[in-house]
């Protein structure tokens, strides 16, 4: 015994919350807990400070670096140790008077006698696909009268259910019996949460796997779990307080900053949860309670990527040079056609293979944008490779056409070399075509995005209502020139994917920042020139586009702003070296936590008008052309015109829930 510890002094700021009598009653209590991974050892430790005296505690399982993100005793000191020997040891010496029994085999039917004994209450703590024994230990909590808490970690928030004695049991809510362990867990799931609130901002489906037994989770959700848990607990234990038991639940998510109350009579009977339960099979593909093999694939975010090793792939070892790859890949370019391919010669050696879509293509003005893309490849590889402690050397060779440009990438170690701070934003850079917020971007921020570019550019802010109006308007204005242009309607024809929230190499449509109904009536007219055409004549069918995606976001940002570069930009080594600027800007306002989104079609059509090209067969389009010319120089100035090199708009804002995402590098090399 320490001699020091006071139980009372221990246990002291309770008090106001709980009177001295009911702390005492607490202290003679007796929790059982059968796990202690993710939430069963935040349960312990918040119950241990709370003041219970006595518990029952049963885990099987050793710590392992994958239980560092969500539990409480994973630590380096911690690895490949029983977990419960380390939690007893963290309880103790919180309490150094508890009473502590511990089942290092876990629980199962032969010793369920004993861990129940004389125990007031019981908290299931076990994993979430652990069906069994989560099936056995709440079978007997009915027999013995005991109440129980099952608390589960939901994304960012905590589903909670109290199964308490005269009261529904765990197997009349969720109707296991006896069914497949892919339908238990299905049941599990949307029984614990029929609201689902947590399913909105799920990134990546595909880390939930039934099959594979599974699925993310965060500190945050095990947290919460473990405070409203131990709130359950303390009003059972003490007989104060409302206690809803099922069929009642509660459902808390921080991240959506929402509470429910759920109300299933029957359980998993209720005819909503025997609808939300059929149409999750349907969606997941599962028929008499077996899965089908590509269940778990559908709308993930980040395809095949290396980073998927992460997730606990089997996937051989990638190069050093395949993993600078597979970020660089997430470099931008123009309707995210993705005009690079990857010849490794050796481990210290790339070939970039560039292409550029001017021949059908008309926003690719003598390839300068994708040489633009281009740029901001070489950049993005460069960044990349500072992960490795390499830096990236390259030359384009002369002989290529400018039409298919190559460059020859070289690799060196440098000891001094120290990761590029950029390096985690470059998958998550992205496009936000809705509306930002309109607050002004702070000192510190427009300094640091004018330093991101270099000593060759230079940054044009248009900022402030009158500002961002003006460039508004321009982009209105811009934008019924590209909705009418023959031309262009075969680019957008073939670069949209509809029904769709990502895109390996178009642009899902549900990331094009228009209303459901309006994406469904560009689909509907987009299905050929003569529709397109009758509706912009007679119908104003620009307008409801134009409206959603060029004025009201133009208005709705901290400001437009133009990349300028020094000198005038002529030849392709120009627009790659633009390409790198406009890459490192992009990052570091993702670093920021700032939104982006180009606006490069003004300029390109600026230069057309400027040059006298022809770029359409419609009349009337080139003057259209020589007017948005004219708008553009009188809101950045003649002589900027001619130096601008990337155009866009930027605020705060939150993240594009649909984006573009990338080839799988399997796909982008050759040899």
């Amino acid at each position: 015994m320490v001699q020091d510890f006071s139980y009372r002094e221990a246990t002291s700021r309770n008090i106001g919350w709980l009177t001295p009598v009911e702390q005492e009653i607490l202290r003679h209590k007796r929790v059982a807990i059968a796990g202690l991974g993710g939430v069963g050892g935040i349960h312990l430790l918040t119950l241990v400070r709370l003041g219970i005296g006595a518990f029952h505690i049963a885990d099987f399982d050793v710590f392992d670096l994958v239980n560092f993100n969500r539990q409480i005793g994973a630590t380096v000191s911690s690895l490949n140790r029983p977990k419960i020997e380390v939690l007893a040891a963290m309880a103790r010496d919180i309490n150094p008077e508890l009473n502590i029994r511990i089942f290092p085999q876990g629980v199962n039917p032969d010793n369920l006698p004993e861990f129940f004994e004389d125990v007031d209450l019981y908290i299931d703590g076990l994993d979430f696909f652990a069906f069994s024994a989560r099936q056995v230990t709440f079978s007997a909590c009915g027999d013995l009268g005991i109440p129980a808490i099952t608390a589960a970690p939901l994304g960012m928030g905590s589903a909670v259910l109290n199964f308490l004695p005269g009261k529904m049991t765990f197997e009349e809510y969720f109707q296991w019996g006896d069914v497949p362990e892919v339908e238990k867990a299905l049941r599990f799931l949307i029984g614990l949460a029929p609201t689902g609130l947590h399913a909105r901002y799920l990134l990546d489906p595909s880390s939930i796997n039934f099959v594979e037994r599974r699925g993310p989770s965060t500190i945050m959700g095990c947290q919460l779990c473990a405070g409203i848990a131990a709130t359950e607990a303390l009003k059972i234990l003490l007989n104060r307080g409302k206690v809803r038991a099922a069929p009642h639940g509660l459902h808390f998510d921080a991240y959506r900053n929402k509470l429910v109350h759920t109300w299933r009579p029957g359980g998993n009977n209720n005819l909503l949860q025997r609808v939300a339960l059929a149409k999750a099979r349907r969606q997941l593909g599962i028929k008499n309670g077996t899965a089908t093999p590509d269940m778990f694939k559908k709308d993930s975010c980040f395809g095949d990527t290396v980073l998927s090793d992460q997730t606990g792939s089997s996937s051989p070892k990638h190069t050093i040079i395949d993993q600078i790859l597979d970020l660089a890949r997430w470099a931008p370019s123009g309707d995210n056609t993705q005009p690079w391919r990857f010849q490794i010669v050796d481990d210290h050696q790339l070939i970039v293979h560039g292409f550029d879509t001017r021949d059908h293509c008309v926003y690719d003005l003598d390839g300068h944008p994708s040489q633009i893309s281009l740029g901001a490849l070489l950049e993005t590889i460069s960044i990349a490779a500072t992960g490795h402690g390499l830096r990236m050397k390259v030359q384009r060779r002369l002989e290529a056409p400018e039409t298919n440009p190559i460059f020859e990438i070289h690799f060196e170690s440098y000891e001094d070399i120290k990761p590029d701070p950029l390096i985690p934003y470059i998958p998550y850079r992205s496009v936000q075509r809705r509306a930002m917020q309109s607050r002004q971007l702070t000192i510190r921020e427009k300094s640091v995005l004018e330093a991101s570019v270099g000593e060759h550019y230079r940054i044009l802010w248009l900022e402030g209502f009158v500002q961002r109006y003006r460039a508004a308007t321009l982009m209105f204005r811009n934008a019924k020139l590209r909705l009418t242009t023959p031309e262009a309607y075969q680019v957008h024809r073939a670069i949209i994917q509809w029904n769709a929230r990502f895109s390996e190499d178009r642009v899902p449509d549900q990331a094009l920042g228009v209303d459901l109904m309006t994406a469904r009536l560009m689909r509907l007219v987009m299905r050929s020139w003569g529709r397109v055409k009758f509706f912009n004549t007679f119908l104003a069918g620009t307008w409801a586009p134009r409206i959603q995606m060029d004025l009201i976001p133009g208005i709705a940002c901290a400001a437009h702003f133009v990349i300028l570069a020094n000198q005038q930009p002529r030849g392709i080594d120009d627009f790659v070296g633009a390409g790198r600027a406009m890459q490192r800007f992009w990052l570091t306002a993702t670093k920021l936590g700032l939104q982006l989104q180009p606006e490069m079609t003004p300029l390109i059509f600026a230069r057309y008008a400027r040059n006298d090209i022809i770029f359409t067969r419609e009349k009337g389009l080139t003057e259209q052309a020589k007017h948005i010319s004219q708008k553009m120089e009188c809101l950045i100035g003649s002589e900027a015109s001619k130096y601008a090199v990337f155009m866009g708009r930027v605020g705060a804002g939150s993240s594009p829930s649909a984006r573009s995402v990338r080839l799988p590098l399997s796909r982008l090399k050759f040899t």
